[in-house]
């Protein structure tokens, strides 16, 4: 499966459509616009910098394709720099400032609204970009008190499917770890360097910061991220494999998709 595949689908990728069937598809009742929000960043020796950009692009296009036939959606083209200054100590990483990002965020999302859309949601795809999530949705929405504005953080979805799928223990399923480096095996497999794949398991020594991507906790810490790790990814990704990335993002579309179609409802 290459890039360009996923980038642009036929049916429901906004770069792949003319103005006039955007404005026809923002006029409709409940119209959806799904703004993917990913990163360049390094991933360890075996994963791409943009496989957040890759995984979140992926997982709004193929939810929004899943229910395109009842509910009129379109996904915007992935926003491809996260807030990672913590990587950039490792190489690969393109970054920006906190408001800079915010800013350049909500004109898209301005912008993106301008063609009649009744809803807004921010598929993220990079734990830094949480508060910048929340920040965007908080000033889009103060912009747009006549639209539905949405974010969320996509591998938070599937809490409960990790503790069925995993082989990782906690710890395994962080940055570049197991999580990822399974989806990025089902949906890219080209792009995932079997051969070299150092790794640390997370070892945060706050218990009540988190411990990997779907076990959280109410501290956040900042570190270079050499701190973690010296090959720049944390968790387990030898034990990852493409079924278990199949699961995870039969997953994570399933749930995006039902609440994709439940904004519509609210919103039609």
């Amino acid at each position: 499966m290459m890039f360009e595949s996923t980038t642009l689908n036929d049916s429901v990728s906004l770069g792949a459509q003319s103005a006039d069937f955007i404005l026809d598809t923002g006029s409709k009742s409940g119209s959806v616009l799904v703004l993917p929000v990913g990163s360049t960043e390094q991933h360890g020796t075996h994963l791409p910098v943009m496989t957040d950009t890759l995984l979140a692009n992926s997982v709004a296009t193929q939810s929004a394709e899943d229910i395109a036939d009842t509910v009129p959606v379109l996904v915007a083209p992935p926003f491809w720099s996260g807030y990672s200054p913590h990587h950039l100590s490792l190489g690969g990483t393109l970054t920006g400032e906190f408001d800079t990002l915010l800013g350049l965020l909500c004109e898209i999302a301005n912008t993106g609204l301008e063609n009649g859309f009744d809803a807004l949601v921010f598929v993220n795809g990079h734990g830094g970009n949480t508060p910048l999530i929340d920040a965007a949705v908080s000033e889009v929405g103060k912009t747009h008190p006549e639209v539905e504005v949405l974010g969320l953080t996509y591998f938070e979805l599937v809490t409960d499917l990790v503790e069925s799928v995993r082989e990782s223990d906690v710890g395994g399923m962080a940055h570049g770890g197991e999580f990822e480096t399974s989806l990025m095996l089902h949906l890219y497999p080209e792009l995932v360097d079997t051969e070299a794949m150092p790794a640390t398991y997370q070892d945060e020594q706050y218990e009540l910061a988190g411990s990997d991507l779907v076990v959280g906790g109410p501290v956040s810490v900042y570190r270079p991220f050499e701190q973690y790790s010296e090959s720049g990814a944390i968790g387990d990704p030898a034990v990852a494999n493409p079924e278990t990335g199949e699961q995870l993002f039969d997953g994570v579309t399933t749930a995006l998709a039902n609440l994709l179609k439940e904004v519509q409802q609210n919103n039609a």
